[in-house]
């Protein structure tokens, strides 16, 4: 009687082969419907992060400009906006948290542009680090 007992108790322990590959394919599909979504969301919030760093970098740069009577040169750049540029004395900075330029979100460092009339633009080149573009890939800036 144990032989039985024991041949009893090795074929019904574990999952069949069978069981194993339906699991499987039911968490392939789920995966399918949900990574999609997921990363769509990553996307967004990159987005999201970088119109969000746009508008902090522009309020420095107003700050700046309260303090020193103008914008950063193009020679400057953003990086006035953390060190000193020629040690001026009504330099109050730094101006961004962390005293770090930031970089977009997708790694490349902000641009910078100032016009001859007085106006400035600080901007991201998306996703994709190339002018145009669409959807996450589309430029940002202000």
């Amino acid at each position: 009687m144990p032989r039985k007992l024991t041949s009893r108790r090795k074929s019904e322990a574990g999952f069949s082969l069978i069981e194993i590959l339906v699991s499987l394919g039911i968490i392939a599909m789920l995966a399918g419907f949900v990574g999609p979504q997921v990363i769509g969301y990553f996307a967004r919030a990159k987005v999201q992060t970088a119109a969000a760093q746009i508008k902090g970098v522009r309020a420095a740069l107003d700050l700046y400009q309260l303090d020193m009577g103008r914008y950063p040169t193009l020679n400057e750049g953003l990086e006035a906006l953390v060190a000193n540029p020629g040690g001026d004395p009504f330099w109050r900075g730094p101006y961004l948290q962390d005293g770090v330029t930031p970089v977009d979100p997708w790694g490349a460092p902000y641009r910078y542009s100032f016009s001859t009339d007085g106006r400035v633009s600080v901007t991201s080149l998306g996703s994709d680090g190339a002018e145009g573009g669409e959807g996450d890939a589309a430029d940002l800036g202000a």
